[in-house]
């Protein structure tokens, strides 16, 4: 059934003048003169029957249908152009956009990227935010983030399983022997994943809670890696997190005990995308440096 809507010309030089205020700004606006705006003003409100401006001396004036049409058209046009730009974001090319926890691109990825760039100089990464409460974008060629895998209409492929793991500076370390020694220290907290003790304590034994001499809260997993790294306290980490820190001798774990499973990573993405150059080269290139993750941290989930 067709749609009985005006000329679009028309809407689009009206939206632009209500929004702007005057022909003048709508035509620099759109690229055209502002006799051509006024014209195809005047011409939809011919075809609607009704007027949608004023003519004041040096100024426009809604009337109350302009009032009316103007706000959700508008919205029209801003959905319309959020629709074109995540149209063009899904075709094949040499620009690949990955949505990762601002966290986990700090300490895991970006300091690969360096072996995937010499690889692949032809492809341009470009980092977005997201973290594993953020929603999923279409602007975002894949995702990289921690969770069970089931992403609605994704693919998702698991990458290696994250543990956790009580890491502090070497300073610190010589005072820890059990996990019952926390209670001596001051424990490194991220607020939104205080969870994470209670579920580490759980799983190695310890029937009540710590109750620690201090704590330090922080709001990103980021900030509390770098305030382990600075003896701050001990702080409970996804082992990707510390993994380059632990592997040049600048973190440490405390206790003989490996870690313990929490969660996987994953790399996702719409089926759409699948046959994406650039995203069939990160992605094997991703898997390999996975592999190398896991296999240092073999026995550690």
């Amino acid at each position: 059934m067709a749609r009985p809507l005006p000329f679009l010309n028309g809407l689009r030089a009206f939206e632009a003048a209500s929004r702007r205020g005057s022909f003048t700004a709508a035509a620099a606006e759109l690229h055209v003169t502002q006799a051509a705006v006024s014209q195809q003003v005047q011409l939809l409100e011919e075809r609607l029957g009704f007027a949608l401006f004023r003519r004041r001396a040096n100024r426009l004036e809604l009337t109350d249908q302009g009032r009316a049409f103007q706000p959700g058209l508008t919205e029209a046009f801003d959905a319309i152009a959020k629709l074109v730009e995540e149209a063009a974001a899904t075709r094949p090319g040499s620009v690949l956009t990955v949505g990762v926890a601002p966290a986990f691109a700090m300490r895991w990825l970006i300091p690969r990227l360096t072996r995937f760039n010499r690889g692949h100089p032809g492809v341009e990464i470009r980092i977005a935010t997201g973290g594993a409460m953020s929603p999923l974008r279409d602007d975002w060629t894949c995702t990289v983030r921690r969770g069970a895998g089931e992403w609605l209409g994704y693919i998702a492929e698991e990458l290696f399983p994250t543990t956790l793991v009580p890491v502090c500076a070497p300073a610190l370390g010589g005072a820890l022997r059990h996990p019952c020694d926390l209670q001596k220290t001051t424990l490194i907290v991220v607020s939104h994943l205080r969870e994470q003790w209670v579920w580490w304590c759980e799983a190695v034994g310890l029937t009540a809670p710590i109750q620690p001499v201090g704590e330090v809260v922080f709001e990103s997993s980021a900030m509390a890696m770098q305030a382990a790294l600075d003896g701050v306290g001990v702080a409970i980490a996804q082992v990707p997190y510390v993994s380059d820190a632990l592997a040049a001798g600048q973190l440490i774990t405390p206790f003989p005990i490996t870690g313990r499973k929490y969660e996987s990573w994953y790399l996702a993405y719409r089926p759409i995308r699948q046959k994406d150059p650039a995203l069939l080269v990160f992605r094997d290139w991703l898997h390999s440096e996975a592999q190398l993750h896991r296999s240092a941290y073999e026995g550690w989930a």
